[in-house]
């Protein structure tokens, strides 16, 4: 059984399973809920409250929920899934990073959680002008795909009035991207950008970022270098000295 809430908080559907869950369910309660949600042109926070275990959904229930998925993913702008079944948790994380929007799950007693993720901020881009043409670029928390495009034009001013370009890229307290289309818009946002670099240096805590940094350099001709957490002032004096 499948039963839909919506207008509790704004652009959320809170969808609430409870087994059995059948394809009829799908086609007659869920599917007509999202598109009726999804034709006010606002994009969707979705909380999805599962009492219900992988082997409660029958066969046509699968299909119809990978169907849903795939055909309504540009509406999503966030997804919490609470569960106490271990199965559809570590499915549903397995599966997160292919989806365009960011997805968490949550576990039984921790609803309330889930709600208050669904609204509060996220990852954030700070950038800081060091002079000389260069920027401190931070990348904080979990980033989706908002906040590259809020940011971009922010570093497209700053190049139009520089001279040159030479980017410090900190990341010691970067979590990762919310979804491919963050990923996606990550790089797009390097390559667009990238010929116009003089200078990159990352601050980072990790062997393998140095490793990329290294593989990057090789790849792009630009002097490039890494520098360890604690080394972020070294950083800053190489990127800004002439």
């Amino acid at each position: 059984m499948i039963e839909v809430q919506s207008g509790t908080q704004e652009n959320l559907l809170e969808v609430h399973m409870k087994a059995p869950i059948t394809d009829k369910d799908y086609s007659d309660v869920l599917m007509p809920a999202m598109d009726a949600a999804l034709a006010k042109g606002e994009k969707l926070k979705m909380l999805v409250v599962m009492n219900a275990d992988l082997t409660d959904f029958t066969m046509g229930a699968l299909w119809d929920d990978a169907k849903m998925g795939i055909g309504n993913w540009s509406g999503f702008e966030r997804i919490a899934i609470v569960t106490a079944n271990t199965a559809m948790t570590r499915l549903v994380r397995a599966f997160s990073i292919l989806m365009p929007c960011p997805v968490a799950v949550f576990g039984k007693w921790h609803e309330d959680d889930a709600r208050l993720w669904l609204f509060e901020s996220l990852g954030a881009i700070h950038q800081t002008d060091l002079g000389g043409g260069a920027l401190h670029v931070e990348l904080l928390g979990k980033i989706d795909a908002d906040v590259y495009a809020s940011e971009t034009e922010d570093l497209n001013a700053f190049i139009r009035k520089s001279d040159r370009f030479r980017l410090l890229l900190d990341i010691r307290r970067f979590d990762g991207w919310q979804g491919l289309s963050a990923m996606a818009a990550h790089f797009r946002l390097v390559r667009d950008h990238v010929g116009q670099l003089d200078r990159a240096a990352v601050v980072g805590d990790s062997k393998w970022e140095a490793m990329v940094v290294q593989i990057v350099k090789r790849l792009i001709g630009k002097d490039a270098r890494y520098f360890d957490k604690n080394d972020f002032e070294a950083a800053q004096a190489w990127i800004t000295a002439d």
